[in-house]
């Protein structure tokens, strides 16, 4: 049996929830918020920036940036190596954002281990089949 039961208080008789110092301080702010609210945006509209900001950051979403999509074609550079410096050149010039860049370099990362998987299970294949012809049993 368990100690302890999920989802019920091992004190259900315990001090209540904004009890001492700091409920006190809450229940305080509380009567004052709308007042606060209103000289925040006060201040904000006769140019106070922290205030404006303070305002902004509660009631919007923050702006993502969207990075358009881009054309940029891999095929024909040749190695992974090869390609890994393209898309580095590319970002260089400009071409690709950095974080176009690094999802690209990213991406080419996974590729690489994949073949490389794809390698070792070759070779597996190729050394079991050689043990496995007539003569080269040991």
């Amino acid at each position: 049996m368990a100690l302890f039961v999920k989802g019920q208080s091992g004190n259900p008789a315990g001090r209540p929830k904004n009890s001492g110092a700091l409920g006190e301080i809450r229940k305080s702010i509380l009567n004052h918020v709308p007042d606060i609210i209103t000289r925040l945006v006060i201040n904000a509209k006769c140019g106070d920036v922290m205030a404006a900001k303070l305002l902004l950051e509660r009631v919007l979403p923050p702006v993502k940036s969207i990075e358009e999509p881009v054309a940029f074609n891999l095929t024909e550079q040749g190695n992974l190596t090869e390609q890994g410096n393209a898309i580095l050149q590319a970002a260089s010039e400009g071409e690709l954002t950095p974080s176009q860049a690094s999802s690209l370099l990213s991406g080419l990362g996974s590729l690489a281990r994949v073949k490389e998987l794809d390698e070792l299970e070759k070779r597996i294949v190729a050394l079991e089949n050689l043990s496995n012809e007539p003569g080269n049993q040991d």
